[in-house]
């Protein structure tokens, strides 16, 4: 059983992404005894991604080795297959997060229900019905948030925070591989529709 310091960080940890700006008793102790941590958690297969520029950590789950003798832990970290409109968002809310990255105006992003509405209207499936344009973004905003890839800000209702660990997950080359798709569904829907108007990933 880990002793109590250790389980200030290791417990946390094992129930989702460790935020500096939130769970600071948390961050703190792992920032100090980090090669205990990771030398705990590796007992379970699990490894410790620590971000300090960032302000985060998360585990990720050791795929098994063929060619070990030892026997294979079970899974503790669940692999989640994502749906087409959470996969959109989550390209789309990284591709924002590049942006206010080379901007350089701001470190947070903020946004509200109607932006992100707006965000992903040219490549949803429900376009061209805006009831149901609103309320399929708020059941994937709760995924989002969910996953621990936003969060909503309490004195501002439907207005959520992209938080930057999203950047870990979604890297430049899904983010590509997406884009690519993205732009083909758009390339299609223009053709079927006759609109010459065309938008894309970049």
């Amino acid at each position: 059983m880990a002793d109590p310091v250790l389980g200030q960080a290791v417990v946390p940890l094992l129930k989702g992404v460790v935020y500096a700006d939130t769970q600071t008793a948390a961050w703190e102790t792992l920032l100090v005894i980090p090669a205990a941590v990771r030398d705990y958690l590796s007992h379970l297969g699990l490894d410790v991604i620590i971000d300090e520029a960032e302000g985060f950590a998360y585990l990720t789950q050791r795929d098994p080795d063929e060619e070990s003798e030892a026997p294979a832990i079970s899974r503790l970290i669940a692999r989640r297959p994502l749906s087409f409109r959470v996969t959109l968002l989550l390209a789309l809310l990284r591709r924002a997060l590049l942006e206010l990255d080379v901007s350089g105006d701001q470190t947070r992003l903020v946004l509200t229900r109607d932006q992100l509405v707006e965000l992903v209207r040219t490549y949803h499936p429900e376009r061209h019905n805006e009831a149901k344009l609103t309320e399929a973004v708020e059941t994937d905003v709760r995924k989002v948030v969910e996953l621990g890839m936003a969060r909503p800000l309490r004195d501002q209702p439907h207005t959520y925070e992209v938080r930057r660990v999203l950047k870990a997950f979604v890297d430049a080359q899904w983010l590509g591989e997406v884009s690519h798709k993205l732009a083909a569904l758009v390339d299609e829907h223009n053709t079927t529709t006759g609109d010459t108007t065309t938008g894309g990933i970049t």
